[in-house]
């Protein structure tokens, strides 16, 4: 905790990286609506952290090639200093959040930003963007899709890789 007290404000970015396709084509595909396929990322300290298939990454809010959010939630306010923030975003970059451990259906972008957000606030994301994986492979198209959606590693470009470690295994 801040010695001064100090509260941070935590926001929850929120991206539509179908840029409103899915709201039109998952009706036909999936035979059901999804408003969006969602990327999502953490605003806190002045900076937008988010996890991808480099590993956690962060850059002033807006600044990846996404571009400004569509959504911002607001998640409430957290105590947690800036150094211990980072130092736990050390240890998940090196155990959890490595770039190798994304999947785009079970650990990906909405799993880290649920996780931080718990960690720095309490609060979860919203369940329409953590269900969403489980909608889609509900789906007789999203079950032949699975294995080719399962390749596929998500990294906006923009952002500054937080625990980037050679890989020596």
């Amino acid at each position: 905790m801040d010695s001064n007290g100090t509260a941070f404000p935590v926001q929850l970015y929120i991206y539509d990286l179908s840029r409103g396709m899915a709201r039109q084509l998952s009706p036909i595909m999936l035979g059901k609506q999804l408003d969006g396929i969602w990327h999502t990322s953490i605003v806190v300290y002045g900076d937008e952290f988010f996890f991808g298939g480099v590993g956690i990454s962060s850059c002033p809010p807006g600044g990846t090639m996404l571009g400004p959010p569509d959504t911002v939630v607001e998640l409430g306010n957290t105590e947690v200093t800036e150094e211990i923030f980072m130092d736990y975003l050390s240890s998940l970059g090196e155990t959890t959040y490595r770039g190798e451990r994304y999947r785009l259906f079970e650990h990906n972008c909405n799993t880290f930003t649920n996780e931080v957000a718990q960690f720095l606030t309490g609060m979860k994301i919203p369940s329409y963007i953590t269900d969403l994986p489980s909608e889609v492979l509900s789906t007789p198209f999203g079950q032949v899709l699975r294995p080719i959606l399962d390749s596929i590693h998500i990294a906006p470009p923009g952002g500054n890789v937080i625990n980037s470690q050679n890989n020596h295994s």
